[in-house]
This record gives C-alpha cells, structure tokens and sequence, in this order.
C-alpha cells in the first residue's frame, strides 16, 4: 500500500472524510529537507524506462514503527527514492510492486477518478484517496473497443477515444489512487490489454513521495502492442480491434467518446475545484495541443448537457 515518505515517525491523527485521501492507516514520517517534486529527464523516453528499483532500508523500517514510537532517524539514513519509471511487461513483474498485505495500488487518471465507477470495475477496492503524479499529461488519442461494444462510439465524427497518459516533464496531474488484490493483476491486464503498464511513484499534495509504486496505464505503440500483447497474431488483433474496423489503435486525430469525456469531467468535479481545473488544463485531444478546456468551449460545446444512454447512466454519470 502506498506510504508517504518521512524521516521521523509522528501519530497520526484522524483527518475529515472529504481529506481521507491523506491519511494511510500506516504512520506517517516526515523529511527534511522537503523532497522535490519528481521529473523526468527533458527527453525522456519509454526505452530508458528503468527495470529495477530500490529503496532505503530506513523506509521498510519506519512502515513498521508503532504509532508511539517517536524516536528521530538519523537524515544520513534518508535518501530520496528512485522516483523514474519502469515497465511492467509481465504479470511476474508486478511482484516487484506488491505490498506485504499482498496488494497492488492503481492510478486512476480518467474514469477512474470515480470511486463508483471504480468500484463498479474492481469492486473490493480499498482505500480510495487523491494524489499527485508529476511528469505526465492525458491525451485522448486511443481508440477504445469497449465504446463500440457499448454503442456509444461515433465513428463517423471520429468521437471514439479513450484516455491513456504519456511522459511530459512539465505537466503534472491530479489521479486517484487505491489497492486491489495482487490476485486481481490477470483480469486487470486482461482489461487494459493495449496499456503499457508503468510502476509510478506517486506524491502527497505537500510534496512527499509514496514509499511503494503504483501501476499507471500509459500509451502504447501500435508495433509493440502487436508484436508483445497480440503475439504477432492477426486474428487476436482483429478479435479485439480489427472486427470494429479499427486498424490502428494510436493515433492524433481523434476526438473523445462524448460520453466518456463527461463521465470524466463530472468525475473530476466531483473530486473538487482541485482535480476539475487540474482536468481540464492537463487533459488534452490527440493534436497535443488542445485542452478539454479549449474543446469544451468550442467544437464540443453541448458534451456536458447530453445525458448517457439509460443503460450507461450509472456507470457514465461521473
């Protein structure tokens, strides 16, 4: 489970529930100096992706400290973690991210911003709580099968895509966060097949990193998901793309699933002023250029007054 990163143990004491995203039921430790935001080298790419990771011996031990136990660690013993990255290829790798509870944390960035849509998908989730991931941005360039499926896809205007994140130093985002069982990871990639999954370090609102990483479904490329997700098979691909009609996954010039894009504004809203400005100036179409905030204004003026299907209402209702 994710811990915020301290050097000296203090209690902690219980917060308001519309705050309960701050508070771990582990004990909290603080640092000194304060840690800087984590960014990612000004040209950053997915092969430079780090394989492994480590931490200092003294965060395992003061996870294991008792609420009482104030005793001061020495700052010689504090060392900023690895905070770059690293990709999860396999279901063995995500052992490398696993608690000692046996669970995993998972960033939401776009529909699951909604604790009820979120649950509606992994119903026995645990600690839904807000956070902050530097050095990624949301683009809506992914087509997404599942709006086919569900007939909310409009193909003729090209309003078909999904949300995925990739890697910009300068943007940061407010996501949600929480743990599933380590069991979950096959039916989780299995949904996210066209994902790359990425091991992130998350940061508190008042700069501390996470002590443990969490998996972020980041953008792919139409080659690697072929080669590594399909196996190099024609018919996998076309059982879950190409019988839509869509050849290529990834791509600049399309636009959001009308229905999606509001489920993720009501959602972002919902979380407060925080998330939904954060949302709408972080979040961009597939051209990288323009805002939600920008299209909401212009071309996709009217997105936020249409109601979902009725059969989609509860799970599309932000």
């Amino acid at each position: 489970m994710l811990l915020p990163l301290r050097c000296q143990s203090i209690p902690c004491s219980p917060i308001p529930a519309r705050d309960s995203y701050f508070h771990s039921p582990h004990v909290p430790v603080t640092c000194s100096p304060p840690l800087s935001s984590p960014l990612l080298p000004s040209r950053f790419h997915y092969p430079q992706l780090q394989r492994a990771f480590r931490y200092p011996s003294v965060l395992s031990r003061s996870s294991d400290m008792s609420a009482g136990d104030s005793s001061p660690q020495s700052q010689e013993e504090v060392s900023p973690p690895d905070t770059l990255p690293f990709e999860l290829k396999e279901e063995s790798d995500f052992d490398l991210i696993v608690s000692s509870d046996g669970l995993i944390s998972i960033c939401g960035f776009g529909s699951l911003l909604s604790e009820r849509s979120a649950r509606s998908t992994f119903p026995n989730l645990i600690n839904f709580r807000m956070a902050k991931l530097s050095g990624f941005r949301r683009v809506f360039a992914h087509v997404a099968p599942i709006f086919f499926e569900r007939g909310i896809a409009l193909p003729e205007t090209k309003e078909i895509s999904s949300l995925s994140v990739e890697p910009r130093e300068a943007e940061s985002l407010v996501i949600t966060i929480f743990e599933i069982q380590r069991t979950e990871v096959p039916s989780f990639m299995e949904r996210e097949h066209e994902f790359r999954f990425l091991a992130v370090t998350p940061e508190t609102f008042n700069g501390l990193f996470y002590t443990s990483r969490a998996v972020l479904c980041a953008r792919y490329s139409d080659e690697e998901y072929f080669l590594n997700r399909c196996k190099g098979s024609e018919e996998i691909f076309f059982q879950r793309y190409g019988r839509y009609g869509i050849h290529k996954i990834w791509l600049d010039d399309i636009l959001p699933c009308r229905v999606y894009l509001r489920h993720c504004v009501l959602a972002a809203k919902n979380l407060g002023d925080m998330a939904y400005d954060n949302f709408l100036d972080h979040t961009y179409l597939g051209d990288h250029k323009t805002t939600i905030r920008e299209y909401l204004s212009t071309t996709g003026s009217g997105i936020m007054e249409e109601e979902p299907p009725e059969q989609l209402k509860y799970r599309y209702g932000g």
